[in-house]
């Protein structure tokens, strides 16, 4: 199963029954400890349950009815405060679960001797597997382990992990050499050495990743939670001292009637923010969710929180901001020599080259001789490129009779030797002494041509028949399309962006201009990835960064959020506390709008928590003291029926809003991508005053309701 068909309505069915039974399971004190503010509510709703049986008993201060009916309201505001984070919780589970069914023991081929040539294989169930034991993995089988690639190379199906059904090239060296246990291979073959134990796979910390259960409180969580508890210890002071006060202002007044316990407790637990306190939990654990769903696994929600604060994001170049690979983008032919030559001279000369390279070089030959007619001046005839060749070319074949001559460090060139010619492809020094070595020379146009290309962050490979130089080919670092719109909207939302590659300057700002980044570091070594990481954060600024490779993972792990790409290495994915699944160079910028979206949230309902007690104290406040102080009766603005249908349509009130919040709780306020000012302003006009204002509406009508039915 896919990630992307993990995400489950708000109120599934498969979650809604499992969430009941832990709201019940919940009600355990340890549990309730957890959450102070809901804690105070708990011992409330216990105290006054007692209450009601020593009513019931004929000891009771207020009259029995009363009191059982704000206990059980008060038994309800706890149930749906742990309801809303067991429904939380359930959806990282079910995630979780859908994970664990990517797990699977298979056969794996296992070499006996990995490093004895022609080591005999031992077939082993992968659950045997240990760190450092070497597998075969051939078309159609399970990659049995998570691990590199050290020989061959393969066509990869991860559609399992990430979604995605289109294959991903796995080889070894560089960074394309990491796999996944339970992935498979589509062609090919590949040789892997295991980079873990069982129980220590990558699908095994997915799981733990996505437990939200088990996540760790994050600071601003930590610092509103203690906010809460302050506010939560002040109101009950408050609420203690009215007792005293209450019976010295009867004595004093000689009438009127002493507060009661039960209505004091209904006071208390409207008056503490128990709104925020109910939700808090399930708001972080469904930050965690929705970044689950956007294919990101992160290890806690505190990088998921720091992501909405990041002020410098610092890319990797190659296979983040490009492809990584180079690829023929232009033929620019020597005077006299047609495109069309170029590009056949460049495709025979390629055939053997099975780099991304010479594939492009390929490929982009067969779409300019199909493009255009091929035209032939006597070079490069029909007849001197033999029977069949221009056919063979359109098709994509070898032609008949050529011998090829590989790619070396020492000659810096390869070719073909076919129909009796000697066409080679090379760096330009290469290929300028292999031309003056037949009697030739480096005209100064290809010279020029050459020298543009290395200007525009290119690489260009000049092309030569024998003596006769034919024009160069341009390799680019092919920038990813799309890529400069997304850094775009990471400048509005106010984030530097920085790119990091180990290319020299000239070619570093050639990308950097065409990606449209605000910032480069060229020639950058680990040390210096880790200098610049630190020297912003010196400066109090949080860095988030992207990368795949292994030179990539100090950087990873001194930064603030660090997105480590699925398809990098293992080290790599190790040293950061986000993966992305898709391995999406930009999908930061959906990091960082859903770490802005968790912290809106909860300053979102903490907003509307604050707001909407105000209506719950000109309900209470002189349903409380009417009888003892009838002046108080001017702050029932409501016109609440009585006393009794006040107290108890206040408690009502405060539960049920909980439960009315959960799906704006688990689905987050909409990001916009507005200044601080702009934000709170928009805060306290829809949830503040909206939080002040639903509360008169909704309280009144509970009103009406009890009244209707006969019940105060």
């Amino acid at each position: 199963m896919s990630h992307k068909k993990m995400v489950l309505p708000l109120f599934d069915a498969q979650l809604l029954r499992p969430a009941l039974l832990d709201s019940v399971r919940k009600l355990a004190p340890r549990e309730q400890l957890k959450n102070p503010v809901m804690f105070v509510v708990y011992l409330g709703s216990m105290l006054c349950s007692v209450l009601w049986v020593m009513a019931l008993l004929g000891k009771g201060d207020a009259p029995a009815w009363l009191t059982g009916s704000i206990a059980v309201w008060l038994w309800f505001t706890v149930l749906f405060a742990n309801f809303a984070e067991a429904l939380a919780e359930g959806r990282s589970k079910a995630q979780a679960a859908s994970l664990k069914g990517l797990r699977q023991a298979t056969w794996a081929k296992k070499l006996a001797a990995p490093h004895c040539h022609g080591a005999k294989l031992a077939l082993v169930e992968s659950t045997d597997l240990r760190k450092g034991d070497v597998v075969v993995v051939q078309a159609g089988e399970v990659i049995p382990c998570d691990g590199e690639v050290i020989e061959g190379i393969a066509s990869v199906d991860e559609s399992a992990i990430t979604g995605e059904s289109a294959p991903v090239i796995r080889e070894s060296g560089g960074d394309f050499s990491s796999v996944t246990g339970g992935t498979r291979v589509l062609s090919d073959w590949i040789v892997v050495r295991a980079t873990v134990n069982p129980g220590e796979t990558f699908i095994d910390r997915m799981i733990a990743m996505v437990e939200g259960a088990k996540r760790r409180k994050t600071p601003n969580e930590v610092a509103l939670t203690i906010l809460l508890l302050a506010l939560t210890l002040v109101f009950l002071l408050v609420t203690v001292t009215l007792l005293p006060f209450s019976v010295y202002s009867v004595d004093a007044a000689g009438s009127g009637e002493v507060i009661s316990l039960p209505v004091l407790l209904a006071l208390l637990v409207c008056l503490i923010p128990t709104t925020i306190g109910g939700l808090l939990s399930a708001i972080g654990v469904a930050g965690m969710s929705r970044l689950m769903a956007a294919n990101v696994i992160a290890t806690s929600g505190r990088a998921v929180e720091a992501a909405g604060d990041v002020d410098v994001l610092l890319l990797d170049k190659t296979g983040t901001i490009t492809f990584g690979n180079r690829q023929a983008s232009a033929f620019l032919p020597a005077p006299g020599i047609s495109q069309n030559q170029l590009a056949e001279a460049a495709w025979l000369a390629s055939l053997a080259d099975d780099t991304p390279e010479g594939k492009s070089i390929v490929l982009l030959a067969q779409q300019q001789t199909r493009a255009v007619a091929p035209r032939h001046d006597g070079v490069l005839s029909e007849s001197q490129l033999g029977q069949g060749t221009l056919q063979a070319l359109h098709q994509g074949l070898e032609p008949p009779g050529a011998s090829f001559v590989p790619f070396t460090a020492q000659s810096r060139m390869s070719g073909v030797n076919v129909a009796g010619r000697q066409i080679r492809k090379g760096a330009v020094d290469a290929i300028r002494r292999y031309a003056e070595m037949l009697g030739g020379t480096l005209e100064d146009a290809v010279n020029s041509a050459a020298d543009k290309v290395a200007s525009r962050g290119s690489t260009p490979l000049v092309v030569a028949e024998g003596a006769r130089v034919l024009g160069v080919v341009e390799l680019k670092d092919v920038v990813k399309p799309g890529i400069r719109e997304r850094f775009a909207q990471l400048r509005q939302m106010g984030i530097k962006t920085v790119m990091i590659t180990g290319d020299n300057r000239l070619t570093a700002a050639a990308i950097a201009a065409e990606a449209g980044v605000d910032d480069f570091l060229a020639e950058a070594t680990p040390e210096n990835k880790l200098k610049m990481i630190r020297d912003y954060q010196a400066r109090g600024q949080l860095v988030a960064m992207t990368g795949d490779g292994t030179n990539d993972a100090p950087a990873l792990a001194q930064a603030d959020v660090a997105v480590a790409m699925n398809s990098g290495t293992q080290a790599a994915r190790e040293a950061a506390n986000m993966v992305d699944l898709d391995s999406s160079p930009t999908k930061l910028i959906e990091v960082v709008e859903i770490g802005k979206q968790m912290l809106m949230t909860r300053g979102a309902l903490t907003t509307f928590s604050l707001a909407n007690d105000v209506a719950k104290y000109f309900a209470i406040i002189p349903a409380a003291f009417a009888a003892t102080y009838p002046q108080l009766g001017l702050l029932n603005v409501m016109q609440l029926a009585s006393p009794a249908s006040a107290l108890l349509s206040a408690v009502i009130f405060n539960a049920l809003i909980i439960i009315a919040l959960i799906p704006l709780a688990l689905r987050g306020v909409r990001y916009r991508a507005l200044g601080a000012d702009a934000l709170l302003k928009r805060n306290l006009l829809v949830y503040g005053l909206g939080g002040l204002l639903l509360p008169f509406v909704g309280i009144k009508l509970i009103d009406l309701i009890l009244v209707a039915l006969g019940l105060v």
